[in-house]
């Protein structure tokens, strides 16, 4: 595994912290910007939306730079945007530092996958991409609380202040740690990156992930109140048990790294499968303690942590090019935004239960793209490279030596 793989998640644990920063500090913000609480909620709302819509379009306006510089520049935008968080004054202005780290933060994602796409070899790139999306699962296990216990401690602005020295830390290690390399993965120009997306079962299999993280979400998002009003936890008990659910993202993370190259399908079928009996283990047994954190662990083990196949998959049907790489995120982060948002809805209607049921069902729906593959002999990524070396080395013996060199390895 190369050791750059490991720098770029180090570049995904800053981005993942500053995004879940807000959750941990909503009141001490409140008090600091003058605002409410539902105010500072949307101050989450903007990150994701700002990561869905316009995390494509700075990817594009940075595909003509060769990849370590567009993450250098980014970089620099998230730096930005972070330090503006720290010194904002007024709410509009913390609004607006959390929409530039949005959108910086969904293109880092899409450029630092398509790297590590580039610098690894086929047969290990799914462990390598399950590697970089253990950024993503430690910024949930250790950059949220880390964050938030600074917050409490020495106020929200130094949490900000303390994100974006671990960019400073990221970005100098990307610098000296990842290769140069001229040009991007996944083709040409602009016209040959968007014209991929003519393809329909690319956006059949950008649906999938949508699903998959919109199941989990749509769970993961009301946790804390399920577990204390639902099953009776104490309000000091669900920080362990959600840490609890963090380690289990990472076991069931790495585990997905390694069969996601040759086995694709398959795992996002076992996945989607064991998520919807997670899920609606978790609906029925709600209000049983032992049940219910067990199912709570296995949407843990059987949820975000489809990454790797989600990416492996997307990849071979698109190409594993910055922009496509960046678009799945921005698929990824509307299963969030959907997950969450018609969450809310169905616990004013039926009660803390129903987005449990939810995740079952959209998770049941997540299946049903995936099905029509599963028939499919999934191809190793291995086979899929193209033999770039192979046909200078056949063409380098003239046709009319052949024979002789036949006769001479039939000898030997």
């Amino acid at each position: 595994m190369p050791r750059a793989v490991y720098v770029l998640a180090l570049g995904i644990f800053a981005m993942v912290t500053s995004e879940f920063v807000v959750a941990g500090l909503m009141p001490q913000m409140a008090d600091g910007l003058n605002a409410t609480i539902p105010q500072i909620g949307y101050l989450i709302t903007a990150f994701a939306v700002a990561m869905a819509a316009g995390g494509p379009f700075l990817t594009v306006a940075l595909m003509k730079l060769p990849p370590r510089t567009a993450l250098m520049v980014l970089f620099a935008i998230f730096l930005a945007g972070n330090v503006l968080a720290a010194t904002a004054n007024g709410y509009n202005t913390m609004l607006a530092a959390r929409i530039v780290t949005g959108v910086a933060s969904q293109a880092f994602f899409g450029v630092s996958i398509s790297m590590c796409a580039q610098i690894t070899r086929p047969e290990i790139r799914g462990r390598a991409i399950a590697v970089v999306m253990n950024g993503l699962m430690l910024g949930t296990l250790l950059g949220l609380p880390i964050s938030t216990l600074v917050g409490e401690r020495f106020g929200w602005r130094a949490a900000f202040w303390t994100i974006s020295a671990i960019t400073l830390v990221a970005a100098v290690a990307t610098l000296f740690g990842v290769p140069r390399i001229e040009r991007a993965a996944g083709g040409g120009g602009f016209r040959e990156e968007i014209g991929i997306f003519r393809k329909p079962k690319l956006w059949l299999v950008l649906s999938t992930s949508t699903l998959i993280i919109g199941a989990t979400f749509s769970a993961f998002s009301y946790f804390n109140p399920i577990l204390t009003e639902v099953t009776g936890f104490s309000t000091g008990t669900v920080p362990a048990l959600l840490v609890g659910y963090g380690a289990a993202t990472v076991i069931g993370n790495t585990v997905v790294g390694r069969f996601a190259d040759r086995h694709t399908v398959p795992v996002l079928t076992v996945g989607l499968v064991l998520n919807a009996v997670f899920l609606s283990g978790f609906a029925l047994m709600a209000d049983v303690p032992v049940p219910a954190v067990v199912c709570m662990m296995g949407i843990g083990l059987v949820g975000v942590t489809m990454n790797p196949a989600m990416v492996t998959r997307v990849q071979r049907t698109g190409n594993p090019g910055p922009l496509v790489n960046t678009v799945h995120s921005s698929f990824i982060t509307l299963g969030i935004i959907l997950g969450s948002s018609i969450g809310a809805v169905a616990i004013d209607a039926w009660g803390l239960r129903a987005p449990l049921w939810l995740g079952a069902i959209m998770a049941l729906a997540g299946l049903a793209t995936v099905l029509p593959d599963l028939g499919r002999r999934s191809t190793p990524a291995v086979a899929a490279e193209p033999a770039v070396a192979a046909e200078p080395a056949v063409s380098a013996v003239p046709r009319e030596e052949e024979s002789t060199l036949a006769k001479r390895i039939e000898q030997v």
